[in-house]
């Protein structure tokens, strides 16, 4: 039986892809309730049955013998609950889709302290953390897990949380970058250039839009950072234009920036330049009803098998899931493919996240880099006036 508790981030192929996906049974499912009261769902969120007790009273978690305890922290109240319930409930249908009955999952919400989560989830004997899901967050619980000799998946993608037992699921600008500027390469752009937004996540951009642009023996015209919103953006396509002409200019940004962005871009002097973007553009489903957008490129991982967990999502919890619930299908898919090599009573084996041959999940091909990173294999679409087609299909497998 697999059960989740809720407290008030050749190829090993962990899924079986396809349509095999959508028709695994969900009758082994059992909520069970650490103690304390627990917060009524918001609206938004799915409804779950009513949990029944463990037999645990002083910590509301059953004692097991003959399951691995592994902790998901993430935000279930504040601002960031919609993602990190979905991520919890997306978990929970992997551990169902997998039949993962040596694995027992409680859910941890860090918006109430993430080193309080920490400590607790340490405390209840989890062995394996998945999450946490912000870069703060991050930095408060890995300490903590250090100590306890516990690994750390998380949700995150900043880069600079990563290393020493933590490991980052999450899509990096770096990646999306460097693959949409490899493919612009591979079709003859030589002249780019770059909008990045001000803060941590474009100085990231900006550094690799820089790296990606040397390693492809490209020549980087200019880059230009901007506050967000429209008089900070339309500023810094002003100051842009007088650094030189470009073949291909990248806005590190969401869709959203992008579709303020086109229209000042296409009536400047390199009006006729291919636009990219990042990963952050996968979310906006009409990018193609600015016709400035229209051509462009940019890089995300597939989106064929997140189709699939959306139904199923949908199904489960009578709600569409955030982008991001693929993390937590995908680290709980992971646990349990290790899981099997994994002895009761001792630490996760760690070493088996560093496999170089890499796995398979949801969001396709993955391994975990020397740093810790996940280095994803990501497909390039181009912006069309219906939706998105594939012009470039990620890679199966790592060489």
């Amino acid at each position: 039986m697999a059960e989740q508790t809720y407290r008030p981030q050749a190829r090993r192929s962990f899924i079986a892809l396809g349509a095999s996906l959508i028709v695994l049974s969900l009758s082994a499912c059992q909520l069970v309730p650490s103690a304390g009261p627990r917060r009524p769902p918001e609206p938004t969120r799915p409804e779950t049955e009513e949990p029944e007790l463990g037999p645990d009273t002083t910590t509301g978690l059953p004692q097991d013998a003959d399951r691995h305890r592994i902790a998901v922290l993430v935000p279930l109240t504040g601002g960031n609950a919609g993602v990190g319930q979905s991520i919890a409930n997306a978990a929970n249908l992997a551990l169902l889709d997998s039949g993962g009955d040596r694995i027992r999952i409680t859910v941890y919400d860090t918006a109430k302290g993430a080193e309080t989560a920490a400590n607790q989830a340490v405390a209840d004997g989890n062995r394996l953390f998945l999450g946490p899901l912000l870069a703060e967050d991050v930095r408060a619980a890995a300490p903590i897990a250090s100590r306890a000799r516990i690994p750390v998946v998380a949700f995150s993608n900043d880069a600079s949380v990563a290393g020493a037992g933590t490991y980052l699921m999450g899509f990096t600008p770096a990646q999306s970058i460097s693959r949409v500027v490899r493919y612009a390469r591979s079709e003859g752009v030589e002249r780019f250039a770059a909008l990045t937004p001000a803060g941590v996540y474009g100085r990231r951009a900006g550094q690799a839009m820089i790296d990606a642009v040397n390693r492809g023996g490209g020549r980087l015209v200019g880059m230009q950072s901007f506050d967000r919103g429209i008089p900070g953006l339309r500023s810094a396509i002003v100051k842009l234009n007088t650094q030189g002409t470009w073949d291909a200019i990248v806005i590190a940004d969401s869709g959203r920036t992008a579709i303020t962005a086109a229209p000042t871009l296409r009536n400047g002097p390199s009006g006729s330049a291919r636009i990219l973007g990042t990963e952050l553009w996968s979310t906006e489903t009409d990018l193609g009803k600015t016709p400035g957008l229209r051509g462009a490129w940019y890089a995300a991982p597939s989106d064929a098998m997140f189709e699939q967990l959306r139904t199923r999502y949908r199904a489960r919890y009578g709600a569409n899931p955030y982008r991001l619930a693929s993390l937590g299908y995908d680290a709980v898919l992971l646990a349990v493919r290790v899981g099997k090599t994994w002895r009761f009573g001792r630490p996760f084996p760690e070493g088996e996240l560093r496999d170089r041959v890499g796995f398979t999940g949801i969001d396709g091909a993955f391994r975990f880099g020397a740093g810790g990173v996940a280095e994803r294999a990501l497909e390039v679409r181009e912006v069309t006036a219906t939706g998105t087609k594939v012009v470039s299909p990620a890679a199966r497998e790592f060489d």
